[in-house]
């Protein structure tokens, strides 16, 4: 006595669907961090560049970059100046991110390297330029989220940021910047 109902098959439920992940908070974030330290940075090398915000123009940082042993001090003025600015503005805006980045943590590390490891605390410390160094690397690896001009680039290898990608802008950074310090011997 069998009937079609009492044999019909149960449908399985259907598995409950995985919850697609809000990633706006993280974006604004790596938005708040690109803007404030691609602005600071890019202050910098203006101060550099051309004497801005008390700065000591290209005569003067050239003057310090000497003292501190690199050759050609007004050359390295004007290229620590545009490496700061313009990384420092790519970093802001989202634009080539991975090298603009790199650049950034590079001339951080020269930074370092001229200020000395004496203390880790101002008015002596490392602890500015370190932190610019790490925040500036970090976002070299991460990437710039999706509030970046790198989204709207036909590249895709910058619209979709890989760790790879980032990894190896990184990588040219620190050996340009151990370059750049052998230069100054």
């Amino acid at each position: 006595m069998s009937s079609a109902n009492a044999t019909a098959t149960k449908t399985p439920a259907a598995a409950p669907a995985a919850p697609v992940a809000d990633t706006s908070a993280y974006d604004a974030g790596l938005l708040l961090l690109r803007v404030v330290l691609g602005l600071t940075v890019a202050a910098h090398g203006t101060q550099k560049l051309f004497g801005w915000f008390g700065g000591g123009g290209i005569s003067g940082t050239g003057q310090f970059f000497t003292a501190s042993g690199y050759p050609a001090g007004d050359a390295m003025a004007a290229l620590a100046g545009l490496t700061e600015t313009l990384g420092g503005l790519g970093l802001a805006l989202g634009l080539l991110t991975p090298l603009a980045g790199a650049a950034v943590t590079g001339t951080m590390i020269n930074a370092l390297a001229v200020h000395g490891t004496g203390a880790f605390f101002a008015p002596k410390g490392m602890e500015y330029e370190l932190l610019l160094a790490a925040a500036a690397a970090a976002l070299t690896l991460a990437g710039p989220g999706r509030l970046a001009v790198d989204r709207l680039l036909p590249v895709p290898a910058l619209r979709t940021h890989r760790l790879a990608l980032g990894a190896q802008a990184l990588a040219l950074g620190v050996v340009l910047a151990i370059v750049t310090l052998l230069i100054r011997g």
